[in-house]
């Protein structure tokens, strides 16, 4: 029986601001063929929502218990719940030859990337730090302090662009021309020699075959 090819993990990660969310829609949006990893949360389940489609929910002592297991690659807490990536949903879609597009923080990332050494990691930037404080004032949703709070952790963050295998510049207005480039590096992965090996390896096969049934032939 043959078995598909495993996908690339993609590990996409940037600063409050960086505009991340709105690259990774697009993206799907460019390569509908994409795995989609269902996330587990500790929080209740919202009207409408539904186990295993939207999230895995779990109690905190069942999410603790995963994650002392090994089962959850990449965790976080948000108001006061716990939201992280399983192994299992990882392994699961990577494993029927898609491609999987995580969507973290810098910290899971650099878990991600221990664990799945193949995974590809870019880090998604704005032009320049004014312009990426523009963005958070532009929302009018958050305080002067949150702002500084984020503008300081996307400093923490810059600082570990270099531990990255990319990194992707979001101008502003370039969503789309953002989210190509990240789907050309998507291509590019996929024609690394690693990737490439069974191609490889397999190149003379059919033809090995066949001149050895054109000698047999001759022989008789």
């Amino acid at each position: 029986m043959t078995h598909p090819k495993p996908g690339i993990l993609l590990v996409i990660s940037g600063p409050a601001g960086s505009g991340k969310g709105t690259v990774v829609g697009l993206l799907r949006q460019m390569l509908p063929g994409i795995g989609l990893s269902v996330s587990a949360t500790t929080r209740a389940p919202r009207p409408g929502e539904t186990h295993g489609v939207h999230y895995y929910y779990l109690t905190r002592g069942e999410f603790e218990a995963r994650i002392a297991r090994g089962e959850v690659l990449e965790y976080t807490e948000y108001c006061g719940n716990l939201y992280g990536t399983l192994r299992s949903e990882v392994e699961r879609v990577l494993g029927a030859g898609q491609d999987l597009i995580l969507e973290i923080e810098t910290t899971g990332a650099m878990n991600i990337k221990r664990l799945f050494p193949d995974a590809v990691t870019v880090m998604l930037l704005p032009p320049d730090g004014a312009t990426l404080e523009a963005r958070l004032r532009g929302r009018g949703t958050e305080t002067d302090d949150v702002i500084r709070t984020r503008l300081a952790r996307a400093r923490e963050e810059l600082a570990l662009a270099d531990r990255y295998d990319y990194v992707a510049l979001n101008e502003t207005g370039g969503a789309e021309a953002c989210a190509a480039a990240v789907a050309g590096i998507l291509a590019s992965e996929r024609m690394r020699p690693g990737r490439m090996k069974d191609v490889v390896e397999n190149f003379f096969s059919d033809g090995a075959e066949n001149e050895n049934d054109t000698n047999t032939a001759h022989a008789e």
